[in-house]
């Protein structure tokens, strides 16, 4: 096999098990991506919070309310442009990872964790160039607190922000450097967390503790990843979300947007949302590393029986 197949092949194959990662995990996460939505958006005054029956005071009530007004169905409002959206990112993610690390090598023939942080960075920029048009959906349909049998399609959403507001910085690309620092920064955190330590820790030959290990590495990479990058989270989701005042911007650059919510809401307010990330992106980070891990040397196997 020449070397231009031999990368061809890797390259189906990291895109093949980093597309199946992504699905398996927003389809099960996906509720918790809306409650942490829902935070994020939630003004802290004292006002709404005595007015406003739709005002969430931790996630159970959060999960309650969205039941009592919105049906159990609401769970899933902005499902599909992740779920059109993560296999392709998540494919691209895992695929440019693998570009990224073998370019942050600097001339070594061993990767260090400076080489996994950097190319995480790396993958994660271009992951949210890819993604962040369906981001600017979800989080409109995300925001949406009326029942999920009124609230209008995905192509809806999608042609009338391109309608009102074009493809640029004010449409479907809102919130673009917030995405990037966003994912950015997870996917430092993440795969240079991962792969330092699951090669520090010992593989175990029974298949049951060694997916242990592998839940456990891609668990706690997927918190630390969380709680790193939340406050980028937050500017996000008050950029790409229904502004306090129809017609007026008050959340426009990233930078503006964190000072602004620490002006008016105090540093906590950063973290909004914090909780119900840390339990989507810990399992779901976990969910996905493993996955991922599991189908390439799936695919990897099925490739040499072919070619032997």
């Amino acid at each position: 096999m020449s070397d231009v197949e031999r990368l061809l092949k890797q390259a189906a194959m990291q895109i093949g098990a980093g597309g199946s990662a992504g699905f398996v995990e927003v389809c099960i996460m996906h509720p918790l991506d809306l409650v942490k939505t829902r935070f994020q958006l939630q003004s802290s005054s004292s006002a709404l919070k005595n007015s406003d029956p739709h005002y969430y005071n931790g996630i159970v009530d959060c999960m309650k309310k969205m039941y009592k007004y919105e049906g159990l169905t609401s769970f899933w409002k902005g499902i599909l442009p992740p779920i059109l959206a993560e296999t392709p990112k998540r494919a691209v993610k895992f695929a440019t990872f693998e570009q990224y690390k073998r370019f942050f090598m600097f001339g070594s023939s061993t990767p260090t964790p400076l080489t996994f942080s950097l190319a995480g960075l790396g993958a994660g920029i271009t992951e949210a160039i890819l993604v962040n048009p369906f981001e600017v959906v979800k989080v409109t349909l995300q925001s949406n607190k009326s029942l999920a049998t009124q609230v209008p399609s995905t192509w809806s959403v999608t042609r009338q922000i391109v309608r009102e507001n074009g493809l640029g910085s004010k449409g479907l690309n809102k919130g673009l450097t917030a995405t990037m620092a966003r994912n950015g920064i997870f996917n430092m955190v993440y795969f240079g967390f991962y792969h330092s330590v699951k090669g520090y820790i010992p593989e175990y030959e029974d298949p049951l503790l060694e997916f242990s290990r592998k839940i456990a590495i891609g668990f706690t990479s997927g918190v630390l990843g969380s709680c790193v990058n939340i406050p980028f989270d937050v500017a996000k989701s008050r950029i790409q979300g229904p502004q306090p005042s129809p017609g007026i911007v008050k959340y426009n650059s990233t930078v503006g947007t964190i000072n602004l919510v620490y002006r008016e809401e105090g540093f906590r307010a950063l973290y909004k949302g914090l909780l119900p990330k840390v339990l989507r992106l810990g399992p779901g980070g976990a969910i996905m590393l493993v996955v991922y891990d599991y189908v390439y040397n799936f695919l990897e196997n099925k490739f040499q029986d072919k070619t032997q």
